[in-house]
């Protein structure tokens, strides 16, 4: 066993741009538990990193691309999830249906703007496809990320995501409602002068589990000054005409 001086020391070594090789020979410290370290004692660039994660510096700050990151945070807490992979690192999943090619697309560009280095690739499953991307700063910049699903665990917001979701509230909305929501065209029928006519009427859906998440959305709502209704405990309703027409404005349907 090592102890945090060690580790950290070990670590700054690494930091000079040293191979895990050349530090494991000076140190006696194995190439293993030097990855291991990495990623859990403030995780580090590595050299020629064009990118570094924002969240691991000294000097702790935000994404740059903060409207790609609002959207993308959207998807994540709707259809994404984070999983550590075997060799180091953690892979990014976001669920999208084959249906929206333009969803698909959309996503693969926020991850690629939010992340320029770190690769993305989009695997096909039936039904859907999972835009994916490998990087060891994924729970960095997500750290809504833990075990279990996402209904069963607390989901709340680190003061710097609240800020740019208070900057890039629309951007935020769409990504949930791109993830977990819809619009649709309901109908309705009235008899006037023993004429029955039938009435359209779009509206937005918003669906998921977690409460914290649809509390989220609800107050991305009533910062834009959308008008909503909670249907059921798991669906948020938008269908007063000046609100489907905000939305409309700045979300619009998949596609």
């Amino acid at each position: 066993m090592y102890d945090m001086g060690t580790r950290k020391r070990a670590l700054a070594l690494v930091a000079q741009g040293r191979s895990l090789n050349s530090v494991s020979k000076q140190t006696g410290i194995s190439r293993w538990a030097l990855r291991q370290w990495q990623l859990r004692i403030e995780p580090l660039s590595h050299p020629g990193q064009a990118t570094p994660c924002p969240r691991c510096s000294t000097v702790r700050s935000s994404p740059d691309n903060q409207a790609d990151y609002a959207y993308l945070l959207g998807l994540y807490l709707g259809d994404g999830c984070i999983s550590p992979q075997r060799r180091g690192g953690y892979q990014l999943r976001i669920a999208c249906a084959d249906a929206w090619p333009g969803l698909i697309e959309s996503c693969r560009t926020a991850i690629t703007r939010v992340r320029p280095t770190d690769r993305v690739y989009v695997l096909q499953r039936q039904g859907c496809v999972m835009v994916t991307s490998y990087g060891r700063h994924w729970p960095c910049l997500f750290p809504q990320h833990g075990p279990g699903k996402k209904h069963l665990r607390p989901i709340r917001l680190e003061s710097w995501q609240q800020r740019i979701i208070q900057q890039h509230p629309w951007d935020f909305i769409r990504g949930l409602i791109h993830s977990d929501g819809c619009r649709i065209t309901n109908w309705t029928s009235r008899t006037i002068q023993g004429e029955t006519r039938r009435y359209e009427y779009p509206r937005y859906f918003f669906t998921n589990l977690s409460a914290d998440i649809l509390g989220l959305f609800t107050n991305a709502l009533d910062q834009v000054g959308v008008d909503w209704k909670q249907a059921n405990k798991r669906n948020i309703s938008v269908a007063r005409r000046a609100s489907v027409a905000l939305m409309d404005a700045h979300v619009g349907p998949k596609y």
